[in-house]
């Protein structure tokens, strides 16, 4: 054993000085990279979001810091989108995250419980400059958000300023305050049907598309509601908007149109078939107008006509949610992009005038250099809270669309929003 061991050592000895290593145990064998966490983005129009290339240098930009993770990104729209959502919903293919607002985050899908807790997200100091009645949109009642939001705008009407000009018609409206009275609107119809213009509006009800327009035009017209001012019960079937909506079906030159709905509206109006759309926004005109060649007229945005002298806009807010898919590191990869999107005054910058609407916080000038959405921003004072939220929501846009349809087809008004009222109240 001595001998054996003495060898062993003279060996050692040897090879160290004819500068041999000995061998040593093997290295254990290099652990290839970590493969990248993929994840998916899934975006509804809202303004050039559903544009790949103006969405293309954040992607990029993202994908360049933070290298281990892959992001895909698909782009719906507003007529098949929800289609498309509730598909993934039944074969488990959700997106990992949506860009949408919090009435599909947060009062559908939210409230359904597909939607991952984002609370970390809203504890830095950017979330904390966010306006109280956006954050408050974003948050369902247990505390929990659904949603963390990147802009906000209001949802307001458009006219044909030379339709109108020709038919004698702008002298039924305040140009300089984008304002009208619900006469002057009727005044403002009659004038058009005398020049020729046999339909000067439609009111779309094939869908929920663009439905915002048509609950500001009805709720306007004669002082009514949407809902009660704490958003806990919905107001359709009181007397003013049984009293708009009989205005609106008696009036010649408004047509409700079951086949239509806001995109449609939007692309007769910019076809110079309509007098005016009431499903419009800043947003809208820089894509419809600004690059739109073929346009050959002159557009206003205008308020809602209204009986009191004060017109009170939709509110829309937009951001990001994140899908539950119960994988911690596919989650956590979309929060890493809404950090990188929000968390940075420059970027979010970008992502806002992608969207052409206006920041959720703070960030004075951010369209100093724009003068149409310095334009629009006259609308922000008349912007409503936020009704979205209200309990049943999901339910309310699909009577409300419904509800519309039976009042075009000649039902009683009275009779057709006491079913409005049945449906979403679950009676």
């Amino acid at each position: 054993m001595k001998r054996a061991f003495a060898l062993t050592l003279v060996l050692l000895l040897t090879l160290t000085a004819c500068g041999v290593a000995p061998a040593g145990p093997p290295e254990p064998p290099a652990e290839d990279p970590a493969e990248p966490v993929e994840i998916k983005l899934w975006t509804y129009p809202v303004g050039e979001w559903g544009n790949p290339t103006a969405i293309s240098g954040l992607v990029s930009g993202f994908q360049r810091a933070n290298p281990d993770i892959r992001l895909t990104v698909e782009h719906l729209d507003y007529d098949t989108g929800d289609a498309r959502v509730e598909e993934a919903v039944a074969s488990g293919t959700l997106p990992d995250l949506v860009l949408e607002s919090p009435e599909r985050l947060l009062s559908d899908w939210g409230e359904r419980g597909l939607m991952a807790d984002l609370g970390d997200l809203w504890e830095t100091e950017q979330a904390g400059a966010v306006y109280d009645a956006v954050r408050a949109a974003c948050r369902r009642g247990d505390g929990t958000y659904c949603v963390y939001p990147i802009c906000m705008s209001t949802h307001c009407m458009a006219i044909n300023y030379d339709l109108f000009q020709a038919a004698g018609a702008l002298q039924y409206l305040d140009e300089e305050k984008r304002t009208w009275s619900t006469e002057g609107f009727i005044q403002a119809v009659e004038a058009l049907r005398a020049y020729g213009q046999e339909q000067a509006a439609a009111i779309y009800c094939g869908g929920q598309g663009g439905d915002q327009g048509t609950r500001a035009l009805v709720t306007n017209l004669c002082g009514g509601s949407f809902t009660d001012p704490e958003h806990t019960r919905y107001t359709v079937d009181s007397p003013e908007n049984i009293r708009a909506l009989e205005l609106l079906r008696d009036l010649e030159g408004v047509d409700f149109d079951p086949a239509l709905q806001g995109a449609g509206e939007i692309e007769r109006f910019c076809k110079g078939e309509l007098a005016m759309a009431f499903c419009w926004n800043g947003s809208l005109e820089v894509v419809h107008t600004v690059k739109n060649p073929d346009l050959d007229f002159r557009i206003l945005a205008m308020t809602f006509p209204t009986e009191t002298g004060e017109p009170r806009l939709q509110s829309g807010i937009w951001g990001f949610g994140v899908f539950d898919s119960g994988d911690e590191a596919r989650i956590a990869a979309a929060k890493a992009f809404i950090r990188y999107v929000a968390g940075d005054d420059a970027r979010y910058t970008q992502a806002v005038q992608i969207a052409n609407f206006w920041p959720v916080r703070d960030m004075p000038g951010i369209y100093d250099n724009d003068p149409l959405m310095s334009a629009y921003s006259a609308f922000i004072p008349y912007a409503d809270d936020y009704c979205q939220v209200t309990p049943n929501w999901v339910a309310a846009r699909g009577a409300w669309w419904k509800m519309l349809q039976r009042v075009g087809a000649g039902e009683d008004v009275s009779a057709a929003v006491q079913a409005f009222s049945r449906e979403v109240s679950g009676g």
